[in-house]
């Protein structure tokens, strides 16, 4: 992508609205302008780094054995009286009729539209275990919406519903997402502590917050320090072998960690000198088993292997991928901007021609996109007729992993200078191997 040809509007200035670094930059880098109160529209580059965030988070779910479908973001009010929340919600819950005078809302949550879906079609046990999933926008109506996309109201979610014949089944479903979702995050190059948390509005007795910890975090949790060493498990983790996903499980539940909510400080205090971690933290997904709290009063029912029906028992599992944009950035910018991991990046390299219309950059900086093209290398050309200081403010904002600057100096001795933005290292190389450099960076899981 030519910068000449693209939408980048860029701001200067720092705005005065953004109380934490992920707003500011966001703004700042033109990912996103908002519209309303917590509602924010992508633009370009923001929309780039969701999708990346988004395709990630797909691999890992259809890696676990989930089956992706679209469901509406208007629900009717019926399924919600079925189920016993449409007024226990609170005024979170945008509720509103239709021309007809049927009472609708703007979906919060789908665990009740996912229990009418599967009660339509399934019948029988051979039909289980079921682990259904979409990618939606969803609307919660937070009395104060603040740290733009951080908390929202209206905001992009990855809600699984898992469907099983008893807790034996349910516990292995939410195995298979508690594993998912260290891998998913891992990809992203975060390292996330699953926590046990409260499940609120969603209900059920078992759950887990995944948290990352940043010093803009929304709450204190408190977890054993040695969660920061845990080895992620690799993609060749089978997810049908439920004595391994349970070994997995144990040893990342086996030391402490609790959201404020779930803290105990007598048990805390017990973990010895220099092992308790007290932190700022950012929740990046949550994982819920509710057993049939949806099902029973629902009537999903099955037929078991003895002839006899039952409500199945049930889970929901959420990602934020908008609000995991945000988190991204509160653990990876410094005082320049952003620093994308590579496997999120909007780009995975940007050309700055410190020359515009050199005889000599002009055509260099050509063949490196063209090449870097080939490659397979998502490349923005910085193109545009401006000083080199700007090229490079905007270079560092934007956070590409790799910045090529050609400049007449440098490629007269047939070499331009590459820069790395996570760690700042610069390097004078040919074109060539910059290239090699480049392309083969670009295929690391994260950089």
């Amino acid at each position: 992508m030519r910068l000449s040809r693209y939408f980048l509007p860029i701001l200067r200035e720092i705005p005065k609205e953004a109380e934490i670094a992920s707003h500011r930059l966001m703004l700042r880098a033109g990912m996103i302008r908002q519209e309303a109160a917590g509602i924010y529209a992508f633009l370009p580059l923001g929309l780039r780094v969701l999708d990346k965030v988004c395709r990630i988070v797909r691999e890992e779910q259809n890696r676990s054995g989930a089956i992706e479908l679209l469901m509406p973001t208007i629900q009717s009010a019926e399924l919600w009286r079925e189920s016993g929340r449409y007024e226990a919600y609170g005024k979170e819950m945008l509720r509103f009729k239709d021309r007809h005078e049927r009472e609708m809302l703007y979906g919060p949550t789908n665990e009740e539209m996912i229990t009418e879906i599967f009660r339509s079609y399934v019948r029988s046990y051979k039909d289980l275990p079921l682990n259904l999933y979409h990618i939606q926008w969803k609307f919660r109506d937070e009395v104060r919406p603040r740290f733009g996309v951080m908390r929202g109201r209206e905001f992009l979610m990855k809600d699984a519903y898992s469907f099983d014949l008893d807790f034996e089944g349910a516990k292995h479903s939410y195995n298979r997402m508690f594993v998912a979702y260290l891998r998913t995050f891992a990809r992203m190059g975060l390292r996330s502590i699953p926590m046990v948390a409260e499940s609120g509005p969603i209900g059920g007795n078992l759950s887990h917050e995944f948290i990352i910890l940043a010093d803009t975090g929304e709450s204190e949790v408190f977890c054993h320090g040695d969660y920061l060493t845990f080895e992620v498990p690799g993609p060749d983790v089978d997810f049908d072998n439920a004595k391994a996903l349970q070994a997995i499980v144990d040893k990342w539940t086996s030391l402490y960690a609790a959201t404020s909510e779930k803290h105990d400080p007598s048990l805390f205090a017990k973990l010895g000198p220099g092992k308790g971690l007290s932190a700022r933290g950012i929740e990046v997904g949550h994982i819920f088993y509710f057993g049939t709290k949806y099902s029973e009063p629902m009537k999903a029912i099955v037929t078991g292997p003895d002839g006899t029906d039952r409500p199945v028992h049930s889970g929901s599992y959420g990602i934020g991928p908008s609000r995991l944009v945000a988190a991204i950035i509160e653990a990876f910018h410094d005082d320049a901007g952003i620093k994308w991991p590579q496997s999120v990046a909007p780009f995975g390299a940007i050309i700055l021609n410190l020359k515009q219309g050199g005889a000599d950059t002009d055509p260099a900086c050509e063949r490196l996109y063209a090449e870097l093209t080939a490659k397979g290398v998502d490349t923005l050309y910085h193109d545009l007729e401006e000083r080199p200081g700007s090229k490079f403010a905007t270079a560092d904002l934007i956070g590409i992993p790799w910045q090529i600057l050609v400049g007449p100096r440098g490629l007269a001795e047939g070499k331009v200078e590459v820069k790395r933005r996570a760690d700042g290292t610069r390097e004078l190389m040919s074109p060539a191997d910059a290239v090699t450099r480049i392309s083969q960076g670009s295929n690391l899981l994260y950089a």
